[in-house]
């Protein structure tokens, strides 16, 4: 069974990558939250408590698109 090359990667959080691409938490929440890759961890019924994980390949591509857009 082939392992997904993102298992073994860094994975960041909204907070860090927000505080890295100098942006606000629920901007970054929104570029990510949807993208293929993205690690959702819900803690309990409410959306506000779901944990995002993001893998470095996605963050580089989510923050490429970013660079690109403006």
């Amino acid at each position: 069974m082939p392992v997904d090359t993102t298992t073994f990667e860094k994975h960041y959080r909204i907070g860090e990558l927000a505080e890295m691409w100098g942006l606000g938490r629920e901007t970054v929440r929104r570029l990510v939250k949807d993208d293929p890759g993205v690690v959702k961890i819900r803690m309990g019924r409410k959306k506000a408590h779901t944990v995002y994980s993001v893998p470095a390949s996605a963050a580089q591509r989510i923050h490429t698109r970013l660079l690109n857009a403006a």
